[in-house]
């Protein structure tokens, strides 16, 4: 398949494959004679596998130990077990930083009795810290 039909198949920007292949998280496409990239369906099942780490927050370096991983089966899954567990501390620190910052923003809003500027909650809130 061309890279076209690769990207509407994984829902990859075609920009991003080019990259993806240029890092080598992506093996380099082979070419046809009049130089278009032809993919196989192993190269589209590796970039879903990417596309769904990225989707889950991994980044490049995480999803190319994993890739490795992948390519050895009878391997112990103790490191993907441990990069998955940084993985998700890293999005609980995420949600609890935006839940504050949601509790913040709601007090700020609640306090607002929607008169003047020099009377503003939103305003004075902003400017206190």
């Amino acid at each position: 398949m061309q890279i076209g039909d690769l990207s509407v198949r994984s829902g990859v920007n075609i920009e991003t494959i080019r990259y993806y292949e240029r890092i080598g998280v992506l093996p380099k496409a082979t070419r046809q004679t009049n130089g278009r990239r032809i993919y196989s369906p192993a190269d589209a099942e590796r970039l879903g596998f990417i596309r769904h780490a990225r989707d889950l927050g991994f980044d490049l370096t995480s999803i190319r130990v994993l890739l490795a991983l992948q390519d050895q089966p009878a391997a112990s899954c103790e490191t993907a077990s441990q990069i998955a567990q940084g993985q998700l501390e890293a999005v609980e620190s995420r949600i609890a930083r935006l839940l504050s910052l949601r509790d913040e923003l709601a007090r700020m809003v609640s306090e607002c009795s929607r008169g003047m500027v020099s009377e503003c909650r939103v305003i004075e809130a902003l400017a206190s810290k």
